[in-house]
């Protein structure tokens, strides 16, 4: 175990150099679990939980905690770091809204990257370091902003509707990439930094498949044909293998366990 085994822990990655990861936690202002909210009292609407009780921290792979890198009230988490070594991406509600900002390493120098109402996160560097891509919901309808500020305000999202970003990482020219409909989520670029890989159910509401898509928004190509639950890919550094989760392995039992599988990259 690399955390503390108090609170909740999420959204690890490697530092540089492979001795040291940045995760997020609420160790320090919950130690206890915060309870999961239930469905039906939102309308058994599918909800993701913001606790604002979440900072992001770095320890080493012993499980030795190094050092806290956020101090503000709200949320903090869902940190991924650079190619370059220089810079941490991260999704926080400090300013009312999830938006993204970046810092240095150690966690200074702070940036907002991100500025316009709704979800965005799940970011990651092109492999050159030079640009983010991201998840967002951006609610335009006066129900949806209103549905979105409601449940935001209780430490929550509703992740059905999401669309994939990219933007230099000083969050200039921003470009949205996909415009499916449903959940278009856990985007990866792909090495050579053209294209990107994520997960998506606008095909099926009942499935989740991975797709692949040009950083330009052309060529859509489906690449997994599960009718379970197939995401959070991504490519190992030299392009041979891709790594991502699945429901697949659930033999029709009816849970939701879901297992890690590595698959061999043929382009």
């Amino acid at each position: 175990m690399v955390s503390t085994g108090k609170g909740r822990t999420t959204c690890r990655y490697f530092l540089p150099g492979d001795s040291t990861i940045v995760y997020s936690s609420t160790h320090v202002a919950s130690p206890p679990c915060s309870p999961i909210p239930q469905k039906e009292d939102y309308g058994n609407k599918y909800i993701w939980q913001v606790y604002k009780g979440y900072d992001i921290f770095v320890a080493d792979i012993k499980g030795n905690q190094l050092k806290k890198l956020t101090f503000e009230t709200g949320y903090d988490a869902e940190p991924t770091d650079s190619p370059k070594g220089d810079k941490i991406v991260f999704t926080s509600t400090r300013t009312g809204d999830l938006e993204l900002f970046t810092m240095n390493i150690d966690g200074s120098n702070i940036q907002q990257v991100t500025n316009e109402l709704g979800y965005d996160g799940g970011a990651f560097f092109s492999p050159d370091g030079t640009k983010l891509i991201f998840r967002s919901s951006r609610p335009k309808t006066v129900q949806e902003i209103k549905e979105y500020k409601d449940i935001l305000a209780e430490g929550l999202v509703q992740p059905t509707n999401m669309e994939l970003y990219t933007c230099n990482i000083d969050g200039s020219e921003l470009t949205k990439i996909t415009d499916l409909g449903s959940a278009n989520w856990a985007p990866f670029f792909h090495p050579s930094g053209k294209k990107v890989i994520f997960s998506s159910n606008h095909k099926s509401k009942h499935s989740f498949n991975l797709f692949m898509i040009n950083i330009d928004g052309t060529g859509l190509e489906q690449i997994s044909y599960d009718r379970v639950f197939d995401a959070f890919p991504m490519f190992s550094p030299d392009e041979k293998k891709m790594v991502f989760s699945s429901n697949r392995n659930n033999n029709g039992s009816g849970n939701h366990d879901t297992n890690l599988f590595i698959a061999d990259w043929v382009e």
